[in-house]
């Protein structure tokens, strides 16, 4: 027979926030580490192609809600926080890649860094790119460098987080409302950015756990 899935949840700007719940704080975060420690540890002793594959791929089939269940509720600079940090982002990306290549490319067109360079999209960078930049991202966490991929994570959320400033600057005075979302949307952005450094620097000195 065939296996029913979830449909996969949209995820808004309000919902950047972890997803909260009533279950034991403790047990929650001692579920969390644990699973997170042993799928990473499983996966790149013997990164199956197959196996990252559905790893990488898992949201689409589950919803972003299933990983959130497991990771979204602990601290940021954790092991399972950087994990769920880089789904949400592949998920951000998925649910709108038209918009969000524009915002890229808009972001590396207002900042002279080299965050271009770092996150290693395609250029011009239109919504395939930015799809492929997704998945190539995540796949590095099971197969390449763990804190390489999520400096190639954080280097896309600030140039994103820089175009949906310039655009909500655009739309100030002819679209409030837009201006206020893609506001909201750059500090959101702006904040992922900033965790994925951060438990990147931690992994680097073995200590994101």
């Amino acid at each position: 027979m065939p296996r029913d899935h979830h449909r996969p949840v949209h995820f808004t700007d309000a919902e950047f926030a972890a997803i909260q719940g009533g279950e034991d704080p403790a047990l929650v975060n001692r579920v969390a580490h644990e699973t997170a420690n042993a799928l990473l540890h499983r996966v790149r002793q013997d990164p199956d192609p197959e196996v990252v594959e559905r790893l990488v791929t898992y949201t689409d089939v589950h919803g972003i809600e299933a990983v959130a269940e497991l990771w979204a509720r602990v601290g940021a600079h954790t092991l399972p926080g950087a994990l769920w940090r880089i789904y949400l982002m592949r998920t951000v990306i998925r649910q709108n890649p038209d918009e969000i290549a524009f915002l890229f490319t808009r972001g590396t067109e207002r900042i002279g860094t080299i965050d271009q360079a770092v996150a290693g999209a395609e250029a011009p960078t239109g919504p395939a790119e930015i799809l492929t930049l997704a998945d190539s991202i995540l796949h590095g966490l099971y197969t390449g460098d763990f804190a390489v991929a999520l400096d190639r994570g954080a280097a896309f959320c600030r140039l994103a987080a820089a175009g949906a400033t310039s655009v909500a600057d655009d739309s100030d005075l002819t679209a409030e409302e837009r201006a206020s979302v893609l506001t909201v949307r750059a500090f959101r952005l702006s904040e992922l950015a900033e965790d994925l450094s951060a438990a990147a620097a931690l992994w680097r000195r073995d200590a994101l756990d």
